[in-house]
């Protein structure tokens, strides 16, 4: 029994010994590299590694000085504050991690040159139209990388909520299609780790702010995609999440500090929702709490970005995508959620770095009251100051699906007249012109499906939303009448065609009914005349009140006119020119019908189509 005791003894002895004699290993060093000539100078590192706080970081490259270290609550990280001067050299460096005196760790980080003309880089705006698309339902390009070994949620393209498989490269094989219907910029729902047990797909519930997700593909290929993308004359925009991240993301298990998370001690802690609380002069302190503080699911921890450490590392995740994938935007998720005076941090950070970048923000209210709030140049009652450029147009897009589906009462109204007045709330907007307008999206029912399945009311909503103002947004399968009704999964269902063997293949049209073809046609031929309408682009928007179920306005630009007749009666409709004297002017024009390409008089009276749209370049 003694000598039982003595092995234990020195068995123990040993096992201290070389945990003692360990290496030290750094875990994450966020983020990975950085670029000279930025118009910030700072840098902070975040450094994760067990017991990395006991050693002193130390760095000796020409214009880079190393100015603050934090140390957290928790010993395996630091916090190191760089800056770097404005002549200093692309190169590599090293961090040395000492022990007294003793080197123990060395470290080498990338100090890049910027991309030429990086700063100046061109966002997406009014001239482009956008393609939203949910990568895993997309087109399964690499079947290799459908389950990949350590991520539990792998395939199951059985089930609606399950991964089913598309990824980076299934994209980047039909960017030709993208850009042949006519769209010029591509935004992929968030490709980033989910690394979480199930319903993984959807990229919302993020565990690594700096990897594309293995089932995706890599970095290197987002960075090729983006790359593809711009030789074809698109743009890329990134979809990101900052109010929260998920329960699986690698520093659940080793929070930095006790207010990295909202509600940390606690844990899970429900949001209320109530967004109207940001601008609500009635509100409570505690409901404005448990709005921005409060979790958006059980597996979505809440981010606490009043923590300076947490709010430096997004801003910085940020700019480091930018830089590293050539992006040409960023849509935020649940944009009103996380800490108000953050997101303009954030947001004035960005654009101060790119001047000409965009950035949407996700505000899902229908009250333009609401929405306006966020947006840039905005001068609000309570005195917040925010430098979102665009927000998605939930307002005008509830709007134009109640005027599609209004019945005529009586004489005195119209069915057009929820659209109008809310075209007309524009006033409360600094900038109308720069909001993302939308059909439908990936979170709410398809747009076909919204207008009762009606393919008369489908095109002359899309017609709507490719020739108002405002940047338009099209998710992947409107082009095909895709259906499905408040189901997530199934409003995120696979592109035919993206798989081998669909025997429906919506890229080809092969298997399409005649609708969808016509469906499809329609779309290709508007998006590529929308490419060279000026006008429609730039040009000031003037509506006339609708009459007898017919609403009509026009785009200008000096001496550029389209003129966007919708006529929703059943039965063709003569439309007296004379009410638009004021934009026509009094001598005798014509133009060109977009979808007969015939050319049409405006010097007398204009026959419509009956539930159809004309689309007329005005000579």
């Amino acid at each position: 029994m003694m000598r039982r005791y003595l092995l234990f003894a020195i068995l123990a002895i040993c096992c201290l010994s070389l945990s003692a004699n360990a290496k030290p290993v750094i875990d994450h060093l966020e983020p990975m590299n950085w670029w000279v000539g930025m118009k910030n100078p700072n840098l902070q590192l975040m450094v994760h590694g067990k017991d990395i706080s006991s050693l002193t970081p130390e760095i000796n490259y020409e214009g880079v000085s190393l100015n603050r270290i934090t140390k957290v609550k928790s010993p395996n990280y630091l916090f190191l504050d760089l800056t770097i001067a404005p002549q200093t050299k692309a190169g590599t460096f090293t961090i040395k991690f000492k022990k007294g005196k003793k080197v123990v760790l060395s470290h080498q980080y990338a100090l890049l040159d910027r991309a030429e003309n990086s700063a100046n880089r061109q966002g997406f705006n009014n001239a482009d139209v956008i393609y939203l698309i949910t990568p895993d339902r997309f087109a399964n390009g690499n079947p290799d990388n459908d389950t990949v070994k350590g991520y539990k949620d792998g395939l199951d393209r059985a089930n609606t909520n399950g991964r089913h498989g598309g990824d980076i490269q299934g994209m980047m094989d039909h960017l030709d299609y993208i850009k042949d219907m006519g769209f010029t910029a591509i935004w992929p729902q968030p490709l980033v780790e989910n690394a979480q047990d199930q319903t993984s797909y959807h990229g919302y519930s993020i565990t690594d702010f700096y990897h594309i997700d293995p089932r995706f593909g890599s970095n290197e290929q987002y960075k090729a995609l983006s790359a593809e993308a711009h030789k074809k004359g698109m743009k890329l925009v990134m979809d990101m999440v900052f109010n929260h991240c998920g329960s699986g993301h690698w520093w659940m298990k080793d929070l930095p500090t006790n207010d990295w998370l909202n509600y940390q001690q606690e844990g899970f802690h429900r949001c209320n929702h109530m967004r109207t609380t940001s601008q609500d002069p009635h509100a409570s302190k505690f409901d404005r709490q448990e709005m921005v503080g409060g979790w958006f699911d059980t597996t979505m921890p809440d981010l606490n970005q009043k923590n300076p450490l947490m709010a430096r590392y997004l801003i910085q995740n940020s700019i480091w995508w930018i830089e590293y994938a050539n992006l040409s935007g960023i849509r935020m998720d649940t944009y009103p959620y996380p800490d108000s005076n953050f997101m303009a941090e954030w947001t004035k950070e960005v654009m101060n770095e790119y001047p000409h970048f965009n950035i949407v923000g996700e505000e899902w209210s229908v009250n333009p009251a609401i929405v306006s709030y966020w947006q840039k140049d905005k001068v609000n009652a309570n005195g917040y100051t925010s430098y979102l450029p665009s927000l998605m147009d939930f307002p005008m897009q509830d709007a134009v699906v109640r005027a599609l589906n209004e019945k005529q009462k009586d004489k005195w109204s119209d069915m057009w007249l929820p659209l109008y007045e809310m075209l007309s709330n524009d006033f409360l907007y600094p900038h109308p012109d720069q909001l993302t307008i939308f059909p439908d999206n990936h979170d709410m029912s398809r747009f076909f499906s919204q207008v009762h399945e009606d393919y008369n009311l489908f095109k002359l909503g899309i017609t709507y939303f490719l020739t108002t103002r405002g940047i338009p947004q099209i998710y992947y399968g409107t082009e095909i009448l895709k259906t499905a009704v408040d189901d997530h999964g199934k409003i995120r269902s696979d592109f035919p065609g993206g798989w081998a063997g669909d025997k429906i293949n919506g890229f080809t049209g092969e298997g399409l009914t005649a609708q969808q073809k016509d469906a499809q046609a329609f779309m290709k031929k508007i998006l590529n005349w929308r490419q060279s309408a000026e006008a429609v682009h730039h040009g000031k928007m003037i509506h006339f009140a609708p009459y007898q179920g017919v609403y009509v306005y026009f785009r200008m630009l000096n001496d550029k006119m389209v003129m966007v007749v919708l006529n929703k009666n059943a039965e063709q409709t003569e439309v007296d020119l004379s009410r638009f004297a004021e934009v026509l002017g009094g001598t005798p024009r014509s133009g060109k019908e977009l979808f007969s390409g015939q050319t049409v008089d405006l010097s007398q009276k204009l026959t419509v189509p009956a539930m159809a749209p004309m689309v007329i370049d005005i000579n």
